[in-house]
C-alpha cells in the first residue's frame, strides 16, 4: 500500500527545511502544511502531543499505524520513505 507523507512545518523551523529538503532530493512525494496556514492542524498536532517542527506523519490509511515524528530524523526518513508513491 502506498505511504502518504506529510510534513507540518513552522515559518522559521530550522529542522523544517532539512526534512523538505532530504525528501526533495530523492523525489519523495510529499504534503507540506504550513501550521500558522491552518490553525485547525496546529490544534490537531498538539493535541498528538507535538511541540515542535516538523511534525513528519506516513500514513498508509490506517490511523492504527500511522507513524510520525517531529524533528529532522533522517533514520526515520530512510525506513519509512522508501515505498511512497505519488497520490
Amino acid at each position: 500500500m502506498p505511504r502518504i507523507i506529510t510534513v507540518y512545518t513552522t515559518p522559521g523551523c530550522v529542522q523544517c527545511k532539512p526534512t523538505k529538503k532530504w525528501l526533495d532530493d530523492r523525489n519523495i512525494p510529499y504534503t507540506e502544511v504550513k501550521l500558522e496556514e491552518s490553525p485547525e492542524d496546529a490544534e490537531a498536532i498538539k493535541a498528538l502531543g507535538f511541540k515542535q517542527a516538523p511534525v513528519v506523519i506516513v500514513s498508509t490509511g490506517d490511523p492504527e499505524t500511522d507513524i510520525m515524528w517531529s524533528g529532522l530524523v533522517v533514520d526515520n526518513l530512510i525506513k519509512y520513505t522508501h515505498s511512497t508513491k505519488a497520490a
